[in-house]
Order: structure tokens, then sequence, then C-alpha cells
């Protein structure tokens, strides 16, 4: 227990001035949130403060052990190693519906703590929940027997886990502190040391469509986070992943995991979706020492994906968390589908030289598939189906995409919009590289 003696006030000024702040400090802070001693105001002012004044690295990898101990901390009894992978998100970033049971499949056990859709980039928890039933939030209990007997649970922060991250989270969410690399460092690996990982692969997004534009703040945030995990005792790798275009052919929550579906029986496979979940798989195999060198752990993966494995952990996972028992095979019966489904044809020929991929994410909020406040609902069959990439070749005759909409007048709406998002140009230009390097 931190001293009583300390004053809210005068550690944010301490912060607020520059200064480092002492573990006690970050301790008072931290336990004061949790007990509710520390107001949210404070916090929001201690927030704006790091915003500005940034963090070392003591304090960081401090904040993130105070974050990830004020709950509970799991332990597992498995007989494989225990791997998660997180992405810091972009516009279809589906890759976790399809990499957990694709791990579970090749022996690995997969606990993945998700979140929700966060302004234009969309949210994992989000496309589950477009299918009936599907429990975010088992208790302890229940998540412990369905990773033993599936091998993978994709559920939500449970109330337990970090709950100081969770009440910090919320309050970062509506002061525009959400970007600062020493809070989302902290945020995403204090739930994933409590998630009582042997091994963690990050994805970290750059781009346009991703929620860290800046391909240097995402290699500020690559490597710390390598840092404070591997002090941590969390061994760590992560890739940099280009999001300058929607990943995959779907935007929208219940149309991403029809196109995962398709992705796990093999009907269609986006070969930039392929490659990133490919390349994190690898990881993950390596860092689970369930494959020997990268060659291996690939020929594991595509053979889960072609004989059907992955699939069947998918829809193990579904039923055991409540829902639908034939999911898999009548997805339709369940997803249910907008009632207009409207084709946006390019203004000009010649190919697709850029694409505003956040305003794409902007469009799906518009019409219902996203949040503008935590507390409003989503409309999970909404969004693009069928979209063009960087680099194709376009004609007035063939659709850009299709929109996914309740009601014509919302979908000529943002067909604008969308129609803005392409830039055609006369020549092709080189598309830049998907994946630019890797880090541990």
């Amino acid at each position: 227990m931190v001293s009583s003696s300390f004053f809210p006030q005068e550690i944010i000024r301490h912060k607020r001035d520059g200064q480092t702040l002492t573990s006690d400090e970050i301790s008072f802070m931290i336990e004061g949130l949790v007990s509710g001693n520390v107001t949210e105001s404070q916090i929001s002012a201690l927030a704006m403060a790091i915003f500005f004044q940034d963090m070392h690295f003591d304090e960081i990898a401090f904040l993130t052990n105070c974050m990830a101990k004020s709950g509970y901390v799991e332990k597992w009894d498995l007989s494989g190693p225990v791997l998660d992978k997180h992405s810091t998100g972009g516009v279809g970033d589906k890759v976790s519906l399809a990499l957990a049971p694709m791990i579970a499949a090749c022996g690995g056990y997969v606990p993945m703590i998700s979140g929700r859709s966060l302004g234009h980039t969309g949210g994992t928890l989000d496309k589950l929940e477009s299918i009936p039933g599907y429990n975010t939030k088992p208790n302890r209990d229940l998540l412990h027997k369905i990773v033993k007997k599936v091998g993978c649970a994709i559920i939500g922060q449970t109330d337990d886990l970090a709950p100081a991250d969770k009440k910090f989270y919320s309050i970062r969410d509506i002061t525009a502190t959400v970007e600062t690399i020493p809070l989302l460092t902290s945020s995403i690996l204090s739930k994933k040391i409590a998630a009582g990982l042997e091994g963690l692969v990050m994805d970290i997004k750059f781009g346009n469509g991703a929620f860290l534009t800046d391909l240097s703040q995402s290699i500020k945030l690559r490597e710390t986070i390598i840092k404070v995990a591997h002090k941590a005792g969390l061994p760590t790798r992560a890739l940099l992943t280009n999001m300058n275009q929607v990943l995959g052919s779907n935007a929208g929550n219940s149309l991403e995991v029809l196109e995962i579906l398709n992705y796990l029986s093999g009907a269609y496979q986006e070969p930039r979706l392929h490659e990133v979940t490919l390349r994190l798989g690898i990881e993950m195999l390596l860092l689970g020492q369930l494959a020997q060198e990268p060659n291996d752990a690939r020929r594991k993966l595509e053979e889960v994906l072609k004989n059907g494995q992955a699939l069947e952990k998918f829809s193990a996972m579904i039923v055991e968390l409540g829902g639908p028992k034939d999911f898999v095979e009548r997805p339709l019966h369940y997803l249910g589908q907008s009632p207009v489904i409207h084709p946006v044809y390019s203004l000009a020929n010649g190919y697709i030289t850029h694409i505003h991929t956040r305003e794409i994410g902007l469009a799906i909020m518009k019409l219902g598939g996203g949040r503008k406040n935590p507390q409003d609902k989503i409309n999970h069959r909404v969004g693009f189906s069928n979209m063009l990439g960087l680099g194709a070749k376009i004609d007035t005759q063939t659709p850009l995409a299709l929109i996914h909409g309740e009601t014509l007048s919302s979908a000529l709406d943002v067909e604008k919009e969308l129609l803005k998002a392409y830039v055609i140009s006369n020549e092709p230009i080189p598309v830049d590289p998907l994946i630019i390097d890797q880090f541990e």
C-alpha cells in the first residue's frame, strides 16, 4: 500500500512540468483509480500531462506492471504454450478471427482478450457479437474450460482483469489521449500480462487506415512494447504492417465474419489478408516452439486451413461461447443481410493509386456500423463488401465496392464519400510493401 500522504494534483503537476514520476507516485494514482480515491477528472488530467510530456521507459514499465496487477492474474495448466496476438487496429482488420483457431489447430492455446470499435477502426468483439448468442464475457471457469477444450476463446476484458486499465482506457477514449505511446503500451501489455501469456505477437499498423497513421510513431510503439514486455518476462515479437487500404475485401462487422468463414474454408483468401495472417501465425508458432523454422510454421498453418481443422476450431469456439451449432453451415441465416446492397461504380477508367482508408471507416460509422459514443448500439450487418484495392485496374462498368445499408438513401449518402476515398489515375504506381520488417 502506497502512502496516503500524496496529493493527486501534485503528481499531476510533476508530470505536467516534465518530471519523472516515482514508482510510489504511479502506484498511488493507479490504486486510487481502482478504489475511487482519485477522481476521473484527475486521471484525465494526468493522461493529458503524459500525452504532452511523455514518459521514460522505467515509468512506462512500472505503470504497466501496476495496471497488470490491479486485478486477477491468470494462471494456466495446459499441455501447450499459451499465446496471443494483438493488433493496434485498422479498417477491415479481421485477422484475429482466423488466427486464433489456426494456432489452436496447431497445438497452441489462445485466450484472446479483444476490444470493441474505436473511432474509424472496427472492433473484434463487435464482429463476433454479430453472431447470435455469442458470449464475449464468460466467467473465469468457463473461459478456462473452453480454452482447454477448444484451444482458443476470443472474449472481452473481464471486470477483474487489469481493472485499472479498463477505467483508464475509458477516460482516455473521451479525452483524446488514446494515441500516446506510454499509455498505449501500458494498456496493451497490462491486459496481456494479466492474461498469463507465455508469448505475444504484435501487429503494429501504420498508414491512413490505422489507428497510428505515422510510421515513425508505429516504430516507436513497437520498440517500447518489446522493451517493456521483455522486462515483464513476456516474450514478444512484433511486425509492422501497412494499412493504407482495407485489409481484405470486406469492412463491416458481419461482413468481415463472412469473409473469415470464406477464408477458413478456403472458398476465398484475399492475398493481403492471407499474407498478414500467415506471417503473424508463423511468429506465434516459432515463439511457442510449435515449429522449428519459418517454412515449417507456414506449412503447418496452411495444412490446418486445407484440412479444415482451423474451421472446426472456429465453429467449436462459437458453440462453446453460446453461438449456433450450425453457424458455419448457415451463416447468412444467423447474420442476416442488409435490405439494400448498392454497387458503387468508378467515375473514371484507370488504376487505383490511393485510398483514403480512414474515410472508409468513418463511412461505415455513418451507416451505423461503428460507435460515436461508448453507449451507441451498432448495426452489425452494414458496411462494404467486394472492395477493390490499390493497384487494381478499374473502369466505369466495374464496381469499386458494394454498399450494405438499411435504406437506399443511407447507401447513396455514403456513396459520395466512398467515391472520394478512391483516387483513380491513368497510370499505375508501385504499391508499398505490406510488411515492413520484424523486430524482437
